[in-house]
């Protein structure tokens, strides 16, 4: 991971109680920047202090963004009058520091405890601004931090939260005065509890360490951050920072191609020091992202890593190759060794064997579709199982923002409720959105009536023969409609999640059409008319007709 070159020139020291911001045309450490926190993180000594006020609440915007949700009401306060809000604006337009403190020290009387986060915001955009942040004097550094201190007592715990993040990130020390009065606050908010034991100081990658383990930072995907974590160096982070990152990749959908880029170097410089167990978190984020890293030695190196423990960890073998699977780069030495009968045997006698037998029936398919040179043992039928027999679970988990409800509607109305079937799963055990069947001529039939399943493994006709005759009831044409819900892409948007894509794959390669209907276009209709009108335009791209259309 390397970092990558600044402008030249000198940068001048963080923003302090008692120091001087950096002058014309010098950047500012204090503004709070992803790279800031990063710093904070990875410091020699990084106190318990500071890293509760960077990850205590939800992520402050970036002060050069702007106004941010925190500033833009009182907090605590009730319904905000004229004098109240009007003093934010003008704190909110200061051109100074030295303003802000005017701002805050003339009228008293119309000072509320939210004008002091907004103060602390206003003066990191100031600290951030470019080319030319304006010079603080220290006094004033000074003067803002003794009238937070004075009026922290009456803050609620909000404000006293925001005021503590907004403090460490403009470089304020976590062992001044304005960051140990916020600190003293919002203990004293907390309720009893007995005293904890003495905390060491986290030191280098520990700070990271207890930063990417922390609750809240799991909840929330902080990609800022994660972004800046590219930029450590390899000797600062550990493996089981690596896997905390992968992890945190991978559940948040984060597709970071210079991140994953340095998990796959770090994998192949840590090879021989990496169990299989650490070596499958590693590789899921791969996989889940649908992300084949650029590093050449990436395949190599896991081909090794499962040869030398194939036999040590089969949950973990099974699970490297799920993720190579969806990357499509099965190594045929490790699929002999998954199919062969004492590996079979073995794992029907574990508590995880009908999650592996699940596993290496996707695996037997992904040989029977993608795989026409592979000669090697394959998974007996008696042992093969349905791959994905359910909707997904994220799927049922979201069903509430998914649009199959007002799309299974569109259909019935525009084709009838005979001419589809909703959530059917076709072997080896892929559920479908929708299914439709046609006849050759392209017409609509009725799935009820019709066998709806394409035959597995598929049968290879000879080349120029119908799929079909006329003398054979047998629909011509099997047309899956594919829902592609916002939560099937990683967070960009725009490349589908591996467990998708392969989906997808796996169904185009034994036969079905697939229509697919991205989330983007689904939101743009407005009202069920308009979706029948885009459902009939799609359906009839296709060369598809249907009697008398519905609605």
């Amino acid at each position: 991971m390397r970092r990558p070159r600044g402008e030249p020139g000198p940068r001048a020291p963080r923003p302090t109680e008692g120091a001087t911001c950096a002058g014309p045309g010098e950047s500012c450490r204090g503004s709070p920047s992803p790279n800031s926190m990063l710093r904070v993180l990875l410091s020699a000594q990084t106190s318990p202090a500071r890293l509760s006020g960077l990850l205590l609440i939800p992520p402050v915007q970036p002060c050069c963004l702007g106004p941010s949700k925190w500033g833009d009401r009182p907090v605590g306060g009730g319904p905000s009058a004229g004098p109240v809000q009007g003093l934010q604006r003008l704190l909110e337009q200061a051109k100074s520091p030295g303003e802000l403190l005017r701002w805050l020290g003339q009228n008293p009387s119309k000072v509320r405890a939210h004008h002091y986060s907004v103060a602390l915001r206003r003066l990191g955009q100031l600290l951030g601004s470019r080319p030319r942040p304006p010079p603080v004097e220290q006094v004033t550094l000074q003067d803002l931090s003794q009238l937070i201190i004075r009026n922290c007592p009456s803050f609620d715990i909000h404000t006293i939260h925001v005021c503590l993040h907004l403090a460490v990130l403009l470089g304020f020390p976590s062992d001044g005065p304005l960051v140990c009065a916020l600190e003293q606050e919002r203990r004293l908010r907390l309720p009893p509890k007995p005293p904890p034991p003495l905390q060491p100081l986290l030191r280098g990658g520990q700070g990271l360490e207890a930063a990417l383990s922390c609750p809240r930072f799991l909840r929330y995907p902080r990609q800022h951050l994660i972004s800046s974590l590219a930029e450590a160096r390899p000797e600062e982070l550990t493996p089981h920072v690596m896997v905390l990152l992968a992890q945190h990749l991978a559940r948040h959908r984060l597709r970071e191609p210079q991140l994953l880029e340095a998990i796959a170097h770090f994998l192949v410089v840590q090879e021989t020091q990496l169990s299989s167990k650490v070596v499958q978190k590693l590789v899921l984020p791969f996989g889940r992202l649908n992300y084949l890293p650029l590093e050449q030695q990436f395949m190599p190196c896991l081909e090794r890593i499962l040869a030398r423990e194939a036999g040590v960890a089969p949950l973990a073998t099974v699970n490297i190759l799920m993720s190579l699977c969806q990357l499509r780069c099965l190594p045929f030495r490790a699929l002999h060794f998954v199919f062969s009968p004492g590996f079979i045997n073995y794992i029907s006698g574990t508590p995880h064997a009908l999650i592996v037998r699940r596993y290496l029936s996707l695996l037997d398919t992904a040989v029977e579709l993608e795989l026409p040179g592979y000669r090697g043992p394959r998974l007996p039928r008696r042992q093969q199982v349905p791959i994905f027999p359910q909707p997904l679970i994220t799927d049922r988990a979201r069903c509430k923002y998914s649009h199959k409800d007002i799309v299974a509607e569109g259909l019935r109305q525009l084709l009838g409720e005979e001419k589809y079937r909703q959530d059917l799963t076709v072997p080896p055990g892929y559920c479908t959105d929708f299914l439709l069947c046609a006849s050759s001529s392209g017409a609509v039939l009725p799935v009820r009536t019709q066998d709806p399943f394409l035959p597995y493994p598929p049968r290879s006709c000879p080349q120029g023969q119908a799929a079909s005759s006329a003398t054979t009831r047998d629909p011509a044409q099997r047309v899956v409609l594919v829902l592609r819900e916002r939560w099937h892409f990683c967070r960009d948007g725009r490349v589908l999640l591996g467990s998708r894509a392969l989906r997808e794959r796996h169904l185009g390669l034994m036969g079905y059409q697939l229509l697919p209907l991205p989330f983007e276009e689904l939101e743009s209709q407005r009202g069920l008319p308009q979706l029948k009108s885009y459902l009939r335009q799609k359906l009839q791209a296709l060369g598809l007709r249907w009697g008398p259309e519905g609605g």
